[in-house]
């Protein structure tokens, strides 16, 4: 048992969480406008497959990452206009998004790399991992909390900016108004439909960086379908989390540890098909113990609107 919980597996779990927190967060930012984002796994898949792009074309892993959330952005654009614009069901739109994300990054992979399956490049470098001074020292803490990319102390930074943008300034009342009653809010003079594709861009930006994360910081290389579930296990933790940024961050990090462990079983003589599952199940238990019927009950009326 203490081969199996040591440092390295809790330092592998904080790579594992930081994907999943920040799909998550952008779903929770579509929740509050009212649109249930199925689409999440879809841009995620984008968000790596651009990472990989964005490198080799420019060989600058910043601009990289830049280059996964422009056009992770601009994805997030066509969930945005049929199910703002067009009022078309959400659940359908985001649904279409997953499928179309597959099929386009399988063509895309093969069409620019000649490859098939997977895309990797010795020469290619992925995201630096960061040593944090007197952190870094510490023992154990150090080992866990140092020594990991960009992206992964971001993720933690956005956590709070959000929670207090949502909760402590007009503009976060204004988007929280736009998905709890627009008609109220229209009344007001907000212009619901723009507040709604902010969040719809802002969710495409973070789904960008989850990728990237994916893409450039666990591992350097794309891989068709390389996402496998996380958008999904992102969107249940948006709905453990109450779309609530704190919450959201507590749910990513159960099912961002489940998931490293599922890693770790793979070394114990645990069969890899067992070990794999361990992540989706602990994902349907924890919407089977999910209690709080307001969320569905909201992306119904959402799903219903847009009839």
């Amino acid at each position: 048992m203490d081969q199996l919980l040591d440092v390295s597996l809790f330092a592998s779990a904080l790579r594992m969480i930081t994907p999943i927190l920040l799909a998550a967060l952008g779903g929770a930012l579509c929740a509050r406008v009212g649109l249930f984002n199925v689409g999440l796994e879809g841009m995620m898949l984008v968000g790596a497959f651009s990472g990989i792009v964005g490198n080799h074309m420019t060989g600058n892993i910043w601009a990289a990452v830049l280059f996964a959330v422009m056009c992770t952005m601009m994805y997030s654009l066509l969930f945005g206009y049929m199910s703002i614009h067009l009022k078309a069901n959400v659940i359908v739109v985001g649904i279409s998004l997953n499928f179309l994300a597959l099929g386009l990054t399988t063509f895309a992979l093969r069409a620019i790399f000649d490859v098939k399956g997977a895309y990797t490049n010795s020469q290619m470098t992925g995201l630096p991992k960061l040593q944090i001074p007197l952190l870094k020292d510490i023992p154990w803490l150090g080992e866990v909390l140092s020594g990991h990319t960009a992206l992964v102390y971001l993720s933690i930074f956005i956590v709070i900016g959000l929670q207090y943008y949502l909760f402590r300034t007009v503009g976060g009342f204004r988007l929280l108004a736009a998905g709890e009653n627009p008609t109220a809010a229209r009344s007001l003079g907000m212009n619901v439909a723009s507040i709604q594709y902010k969040a719809v861009l802002l969710c495409g930006a973070l789904c960008g960086l989850a990728g990237a994360q994916l893409s450039l910081g666990n591992v350097t290389m794309f891989s068709e379908g390389m996402t496998a579930g996380r958008g999904f296990i992102a969107l249940v933790a948006t709905m453990l989390g109450q779309s609530n940024p704190i919450g959201v961050a507590a749910s990513s990090v159960l099912f961002g540890f489940m998931d490293a462990l599922s890693i770790r079983l793979q070394g114990v003589a645990l069969p890899t098909h067992f070990t794999s599952m361990l992540p989706y199940v602990v994902t349907l238990v924890a919407l089977f113990f999910f209690k709080d019927k307001g969320y569905m009950q909201e992306a119904r009326k959402s799903s219903g609107s847009s009839r």
